[in-house]
């Protein structure tokens, strides 16, 4: 009797000595947030390659506004400058052209929107304050690329999509995902003598 009754005792203190799959169960434990870990880090990674894209690109198309380039060509519309930016864009072309498969639940979907103001001093070009990308609306973007010596605020918004769904939360800042803004603020070269500054505008 004594024997049998100190069976379930001892298979309980080999249960708990035992040692075997002790890396599988502290692996499973932290698999979920190890893999958030590294989903998240992906995530901004890639948000901020495509930043850097964006401001690059914003950069490369801004200067031909303040060279005047871009007002001698005689396409001088918000169409126009969003695909000079999207040419410079590289390796984002196709999802700035909205014909790539960035988002499938999204296709052909356009992702850059362009935005410039004229201002008459540097000072009333500090005032304006930023979107609310919550209420983001491209249909109230402004646009005046101005004349020789004005000041010119040239904004770029691009709609990038969040991966993952336990990442979405935090790195999204509209639904849906997250608007990256590059900004550009410069003054236009004297390249016609003969245009007077615009001035404030819009």
């Amino acid at each position: 009797m004594l024997r049998r009754a100190s069976k379930p005792g001892s298979a309980l203190r080999q249960f708990a000595c035992d040692r075997r799959g002790a890396t599988a169960v502290e692996f499973a434990l932290i698999s979920i947030p190890l893999m958030l870990l590294m989903f998240g880090i992906l995530e901004l990674c890639l948000i901020l390659l495509v930043t850097a894209t964006l401001d690059t690109a914003t950069d490369f198309a801004a200067r031909n506004i303040r060279t005047g380039v871009f007002q001698k060509s005689g396409a001088v519309t918000e169409a126009d400058f969003a695909g000079l930016v999207c040419r410079n864009m590289s390796w984002l072309q196709p999802a700035c052209t909205g014909d790539g498969p960035i988002d499938p639940e999204h296709p052909n979907t356009n992702r850059l929107y362009v935005e410039a103001q004229t201002f008459a001093t540097f000072a009333s070009a500090a005032a304006p304050q930023p979107r609310d990308t919550q209420d983001f609306e491209s249909n109230t973007l402004c646009w005046s690329v101005g004349n020789p010596g004005d000041i010119v605020l040239v904004k770029t918004y691009f709609r990038w999509p969040i991966f993952t769904p336990l990442m979405q939360p935090i790195f999204e800042n509209y639904s849906g995902g997250r608007l990256l803004m590059s900004t550009r603020l410069f003054r236009n070269e004297p390249f016609d003598a003969a245009l007077r500054p615009v001035g404030d505008d819009c």
